[in-house]
């Protein structure tokens, strides 16, 4: 009670910080608001997150845009760059720390001991002992010893005192350091998390075909500079057959910097392009708000002859089958058409899932034939006189949806990773392990006694022990 009252104030808050209670509060915090901060989306649209409150809770939509007020003051809509979680998350680092501090010296000490012959009524009261008792002199059997020692992973040193010699060694002394090398990956990890907290963001990014950006928005329209631009060349969706489900969607990407195109990549999902330490990752794809007006057709018109020439188009424009005096006129285009019961042509979505032209076609003056061609069924190209329009594309009507990413921390995170996974390793799965073995000269015996310690995983060691008694004492009588 007395050292409590002598403790400053400092002692009391290193205490504090010191203490396993303490961290286990902290870390508790941060999980909670963490799964808060999983439930409500981070820096999204208020209206996405209404719904799902008033869904969760079963709220209306008053209530639930008044829980979203309420959080959103407490910055729960954006934590992760919220003070009180950065207050969190340094709290938690001090405990790290202060508790490494205030319990390494000792381990430290534990480690750099070396070990050294002891007393042999010490060895019997080792927590692991073993005794074997066989006759003839010690320096007949000091080489099995030896042998069967480093059969279990031991360098012997060699003691001699008189009639007494004693064998000891010790491995993975450093192991006791495992723990704390462990908290150092944590907080090298948080590190690097504060770092693309703090100096990335992540951002979107609707990038029509043909056109260039050179930023990226957060939420609420806020632009972020890319330091460089980016232009979308392409973007096409392959359906699954005889679906509208999308199977795989592509952008055909090229980065600008000062007029000088620097990289080009065709991203799909799980395959981005990273420049500069920012990553653009394929999320989305959508239709451009100006509509089909803007839109390229790409066309290739082939005689029956096999002349063949492509052909970018508006729709209203006609174009001449090369070779021949048959003329196209391009009347129409649906980005999804299909048929209803009787025939009927129609459209059923405004996404590009079956596009489609109607052309008209004559020959000198005299309409001849006309139809669909629709891009997704090859055999709607071919014509009845033996001609053949491809629909190829409708370009610079989609844009590609893309999540933008910067996190100049994640290097940080990884190597933390690679560091936690070693100090995982040396907890968990090595041991400082310590063996003394002495022989005691006794009329015509020698009594070899066998001594050993692990700070864990002493049943391993145990084993060990007796396997390697057992194998002194055998090849002691194979001897004979």
């Amino acid at each position: 009670m007395e050292k409590e009252k002598d403790k400053t104030i400092i002692d009391k808050i290193w205490d504090l910080f010191a203490s396993v209670r303490t961290a286990v509060v902290i870390f508790a915090l941060i999980s909670l608001t963490s799964v808060v901060g999983t439930i409500i989306e981070q820096q999204a649209d208020p209206e996405k997150n209404i719904k799902v409150l008033a869904k969760m809770f079963g709220l209306g939509h008053d209530a639930a845009h008044k829980v979203l007020d309420i959080l959103d003051t407490l910055h729960f809509t954006d934590m992760y760059h919220s003070w009180w979680f950065l207050a969190l998350l340094l709290l938690f680092a001090a405990n790290l720390i202060i508790c490494s501090i205030d319990r390494l010296p000792r381990i430290w000490k534990l480690v750099q001991e070396k070990i050294h012959p002891v007393p042999a009524d010490y060895i019997e009261k080792m927590s692991i002992n073993k005794s074997v008792t066989i006759k003839g002199k010690s320096a007949g059997i000091k080489e099995k010893i030896t042998a069967s020692m480093s059969s279990i992973g031991f360098k012997p040193a060699e003691s001699a005192e008189g009639q007494a010699v004693q064998f000891y060694a010790e491995h993975g002394n450093y192991s006791r350091l495992g723990v704390y090398i462990t908290h150092l990956s944590i907080l090298i990890i948080l590190a690097g998390a504060i770092i693309g907290i703090y100096f990335g963001y992540n951002a979107f990014l609707n990038l029509p075909e043909g056109e260039t950006s050179s930023v990226a928005y957060r939420d609420r329209g806020v632009e972020l500079p890319l330091g460089f631009e980016l232009r979308c060349d392409n973007f096409e969706v392959e359906y699954y057959p005889n679906t509208e489900m999308p199977k795989v969607y592509k952008s055909w990407l090229v980065v600008l910097k000062n007029g000088q195109e620097l990289m080009k990549k065709a991203i799909v999902v799980n395959d981005p392009l990273t420049f500069e330490g920012v990553t653009f990752y394929q999320s989305s794809f959508g239709m451009h708000p100006d509509g089909f007006g803007r839109g390229i057709l790409i066309l290739k018109a082939s005689s029956k002859d096999g002349k063949a020439e492509q052909l970018n188009l508006k729709v209203g424009d006609k174009f001449t089958i090369p070779g021949t005096a048959v003329e196209g006129h391009v009347r129409d285009f649906s980005p999804a058409l299909s048929f209803d019961e009787n025939g009927k042509a129609f459209t059923f979505a405004e996404q590009m899932v079956n596009p489609a032209i109607y052309v008209d076609f004559s020959d000198k003056g005299v309409q001849k034939y006309s139809g669909w061609l629709l891009k997704r069924m090859p055999k709607t190209w071919a014509l009845p006189d033996g001609n053949r329009v491809e629909f190829l594309d409708l370009w610079g009507v989609q844009y590609t949806g893309m999540q933008v990413r910067k996190d100049p921390g994640v290097f940080i995170v990884y190597l933390g990773c690679i560091i936690m996974a070693i100090g995982l390793y040396m907890t968990f799965f090595m041991s400082h392990r310590r063996v003394w073995i002495a022989l005691t000269e006794e009329k015509d015996s020698v009594k070899v006694l066998i001594g050993a310690s692990a700070n864990k995983n002493r049943a391993s060691l145990e084993r060990k022990i007796e396997k390697m008694a057992n194998a002194i004492s055998a090849e002691h009588k194979g001897g004979k």
